[in-house]
């Protein structure tokens, strides 16, 4: 498929947060930004008339938009600063290293320090962020510090130099911050326990803290130590009041490939997410063409070669959703929980977006192959041995039994071909006997077609159950037509279709364009069903009171209702009123039947 007009990128851009980046007529990248809608922060940039004029010169080069979806606002602000260090495109403010976002740094040593940075160092410790707000970063270590007493010095506490004595308590072990560590006094397997709390704090884990505060707590009632009990109450009261800020980038997810693939019958699509340190620095979307009904293995295996060749990836290490043979040179890991399947699910989550947007831009610049998709998707899921391209659905219409009426509705390639609907009146069958007058209609109407030489369908959807569906097969069997036309019921409580001779109904996925396209058709025959039906009973209501008054005919009760709007009116009006319309016999008769009841 060609590469799709802005017009159409921008009609089928998502409704969702993410980031955007602009790319001119020779493939360089001259924008990125952010969004919490996408697709109505791009289109304000063609719809608006811009006062700025680099605005209005960026709008002019635009020749191609791609966008990466994500969870959250401060996902894609994050994702946001991460591209635009990375390409430097020629329209963006320059994001300098020394106002990069803050991370809390858990340093790798004995008696580890926590800490606010902005620069990330490999090995150097335990990062967490980054983080929108130096002010979110500083509450955070003021509620770390006011639960757990941690050094601030930048000693080098090994266990020799605080043996021989070289270090001496500070202001902040007589204020009650710090143990003193560097004296001895606290072990380093006490101060770990502390750091370990630490860690899951920052990871949003607030209840193993909880817990350890409330036993204490607990503890210091017991012995009556109601102040000290009093402090540690607090500190669980900072702690359930203080919501963690979340993030999606873990610096300990470094130099790793995302693989994620969403498949249908023609074409597999398969999204690519390269991160550095934890952050995303590419997404990219391949589609391919199936040729021989490839399996996800093998589509993924055959994208990932070519992605990783694309982009020179030398990453060691990919997440995907299920194994892959790449060689022994690669490591393969398939997340099942916490940060890795976070990153994974967001992958999968753009490969959607983007079969959702090709399927958009199909309907407009490709609409046969959109038909095609379409017909290759309902063979395969409603097991039939050839496309669809034809349907036709019954509906039966009838309220305590009176007018009963039944509807047919036609679908061509699957959209509607109003003018092969059919209505139909019931004449054989009496009283509300829904299976009878299925099989009333469907007889007619394929008798009809066979007796016009008219094209049959390739399938039939009856609405309703195994009876609706045991009815409509006798039609079929007396026309000779059981077995050339496929037919299928749907039930309404749980949307199963019923198959002739097999007592287990199909369930399609609640998402599936099958199952659209079948419940549209049901609707759709329901409307027609029910507008027929609402209009036979309306006609039979206005005429039957009025047109049994002896002398009044079909013109004289349509005058009535046209100057009185009602035959209610007309019930009650009087009879110089009645004479101004009807003159003065007809009028004699109208007013003596209702008065005379």
């Amino acid at each position: 498929m060609s590469k799709p007009t802005l017009d159409i990128q921008l009609k089928t851009l998502p409704n969702a947060p993410g980031v955007y980046q602009y790319f001119d007529a020779d493939g360089t990248i001259i924008y990125v930004g952010k969004a919490k809608n996408l697709k109505k922060r791009v289109s304000s940039y063609f719809t608006k008339t811009h006062d700025n004029g680099k605005t209005r010169v960026l709008v002019k080069k635009i020749a191609n938009i791609k966008h990466i979806v994500v969870d959250t606002e401060t996902d894609a602000l994050l994702l946001e600063n991460n591209l635009i260090k990375k390409h430097k495109p020629r329209y963006n403010v320059m994001l300098k290293d020394d106002k990069s976002y803050p991370w809390i740094c858990i340093k790798k040593e004995r008696f580890p320090r926590v800490f606010s940075t902005r620069r990330v160092f490999k090995n150097c410790g335990e990062y967490f962020g980054p983080y929108t707000s130096m002010k979110t970063v500083s509450t955070l270590l003021d509620l770390i510090r006011g639960l757990y007493n941690l050094r601030t010095c930048n000693y080098h506490l090994s266990e020799e130099k605080i043996q021989a004595g070289k270090y001496k308590v500070c202001l902040e072990y007589h204020l009650g911050n710090c143990k003193g560590a560097c004296e001895g006094l606290e072990t380093e397997a006490e101060y770990n326990e502390n750091i370990k709390a630490i860690r899951e704090i920052l990871k949003g884990n607030f209840k193993d803290s909880l817990q350890q505060f409330r036993v204490q707590m607990k503890q210091y009632a017991e012995k009556m130590q109601f102040e000290d009990a009093q402090k540690i109450k607090e500190k669980i009261e900072v702690l359930e009041n203080y919501q963690a800020k979340s993030t999606i980038v873990n610096p300990k997810i470094s130099n790793v490939d995302v693989f994620s693939i969403m498949s249908d019958e023609s074409y597999g699509y398969i999204n690519f997410l390269q991160l550095s340190y934890g952050s995303i620095i590419r997404s990219h979307t391949l589609e391919i063409k199936k040729k021989l009904d490839e399996t996800d293995q093998q589509l993924l295996e055959l994208a990932i070669t070519e992605i990783r060749q694309r982009f020179h990836s030398k990453s060691k290490e990919i997440y995907v959703p299920f194994k892959v043979n790449l060689g022994d040179d690669i490591k393969v890991t398939v997340p099942k929980l916490g940060d890795k399947k976070h990153i994974l699910d967001l992958s999968l989550r753009n490969a959607k977006y983007f079969r959702m947007e090709r399927f958009k831009q199909d309907k407009i610049v490709d609409p046969d192959r959109h038909v095609n998709r379409i017909m290759a998707q309902m063979k395969a899921d409603l097991r039939l041995a050839e496309e669809p391209r034809h349907i036709e659905c019954f509906d039966n219409s009838n309220i305590q039994g009176t007018h009963p009426v039944a509807a047919c509705v036609v679908f061509k390639n699957g959209k509607p071909s109003k003018k092969d609907y059919r209505h139909f009146n019931i004449k054989t069958v009496e009283g509300p006997d829904d299976f009878a007058s299925m099989e009333e209609v469907v007889y007619r109407r394929y008798k009809r077609l066979l007796d016009e030489n008219q094209p049959l369908p390739q399938l039939i959807i009856i609405d309703g159950g195994k009876g609706q569906l045991s009815s409509s097969l006798k039609s079929l069997d007396a026309l000779d037509l059981r077995g050339k036309i496929a037919i299928i019921g749907i039930a309404k409580r749980l949307e199963e279709l019923f198959y002739p001779d097999d007592p287990i109904p199909l369930y399609l996925d609640k998402k599936s364009e099958t199952l659209k396209i079948i419940q549209q058709l049901r609707n759709e025959a329901h409307r027609f069903g029910i507008e027929h039906h609402r209009n036979k009973r309306s006609k039979t209501a206005l005429n039957t009171e009025l047109e049994t008054i002896a002398g009044i005919g079909e013109k004289t009760v349509v005058e009535l209702l046209r100057h009185f709007k009602s035959a209610k009116r007309v019930a009650n009006a009087k009879l110089d009123e009645l004479e101004a319309v009807v003159g003065v016999s007809r009028a004699e008769k109208i007013y003596n039947y209702y008065h005379g009841k």
